[in-house]
C-alpha cells in the first residue's frame, strides 16, 4: 500500500475549508452586511438537493438504464447529455422556487443568497463530505491502520476498496487544490444564475430562464468535454476565464438595478 503525499492532505484540507468555508463566510456576509433574509439560504439549498440530487439524479437512472454506453460511452453525447440535464433541472429549480415563495420577500439580496445557498450546499455536499473523507482515510493509510481494516473483507471488496483509495496516492496533489478553486468558480457561478433568474421571475422574462439554461449547460458540456483531453489546471483556467466573463457582466448589471423587490 503506497503512502499519501503530505502535499496531497494539505490539499484535501484546503478544498474542506473552501467548500464549507465559503458559503459560511458568504451567508455570515450577506445576512449580515447585505441584510438578505437566511430563509434564502435554506430555499436555495433545499433546491438543489431535490432537483439535482433527486430529479436529475431519477433522469439519470433512467436514461443510463436505457440507452447504457450509448449515453455514458461517448464523450460528446455524454458532455451534451450532462450539460442539458444539468441546466434544465437547477434552473428550472430556480425558477420553480423563486416563483413558489416570491412573497418570502424575493428581491436582488435574497436572489444572492439563494445562490449561495444553492451553490455552497452543493460544495458541502460534492466536495466538503469527500475531503473530509478523503483525509480520514489518507491518516488511516499512513499511519498504517487501514490495511489492517481491510482484512475482514472477501478478495473481491478488499480489491475494490484497494483500487478506490489507491486514487489518494497516484492522483497528482494539485488536483485536490483545485477541487476548492472549481468550488470558487461554481459557487461564483451559481450566484450570478439565480440573479438572471430571479430577473425571469421579477420581469416576467422567460428569455432569460432560457439564458440561464443555456449559460450552465454550456460551461457543464465545456467542463465534461475538455476533462477529456486537457489537464485539470487548463480546464480551471478555461473555466475561470469564461465564469469571471458572466460574473462582470452580471455584476454590471446588479449594481445598475434599482429594484428592490
Amino acid at each position: 500500500m503506497g503512502t499519501v503525499p503530505a502535499l496531497s492532505i494539505i490539499g484535501m484540507c484546503f478544498a474542506f475549508i473552501v467548500a464549507v468555508g465559503l458559503p459560511i463566510g458568504l451567508m455570515i456576509y450577506a445576512f449580515l452586511k447585505l441584510k438578505a433574509d437566511m430563509l434564502w439560504f435554506g430555499i436555495g439549498a433545499a433546491t438543489f438537493i431535490i432537483f439535482a440530487l433527486v430529479l436529475e439524479q431519477c433522469l439519470h437512472v433512467v436514461m443510463i438504464k436505457q440507452f447504457g454506453e450509448a449515453l455514458t460511452g461517448n464523450l460528446l453525447v455524454k458532455a451534451v447529455y450532462g450539460g442539458l440535464a444539468a441546466g434544465v433541472f437547477e434552473e428550472m429549480g430556480r425558477f420553480t422556487s423563486m416563483n413558489l415563495f416570491k412573497k418570502k420577500g424575493l428581491n436582488k439580496l435574497n436572489a444572492l443568497m439563494y445562490g449561495i445557498g444553492h451553490g455552497g450546499i452543493e460544495a458541502i455536499i460534492i466536495v466538503g463530505l469527500s475531503s473530509i473523507s478523503n483525509l480520514i482515510t489518507s491518516i488511516l493509510i499512513n499511519t498504517g491502520t487501514f490495511e489492517p481494516m481491510l482484512a475482514s473483507l472477501d478478495a473481491s471488496t478488499k480489491e475494490q476498496t484497494m483500487q478506490q483509495v489507491s486514487l489518494l496516492w497516484t492522483t497528482d496533489s494539485l488536483d485536490f487544490y483545485l477541487a476548492g478553486v472549481e468550488r470558487v468558480v461554481a459557487v461564483t457561478l451559481h450566484i450570478c444564475l439565480s440573479y438572471i433568474v430571479y430577473k425571469a421571475v421579477t420581469n416576467k422574462k422567460v428569455q432569460l430562464l432560457l439564458l440561464a439554461i443555456v449559460l450552465h449547460a454550456g460551461l457543464d458540456f465545456v467542463t465534461v468535454l475538455l476533462a477529456g483531453y486537457v489537464s485539470s489546471l487548463v480546464l480551471e483556467l478555461v473555466l475561470i476565464v469564461l465564469v469571471t466573463i458572466i460574473a462582470v457582466l452580471v455584476f454590471k448589471t446588479y449594481l445598475n438595478d434599482r429594484e428592490i423587490a
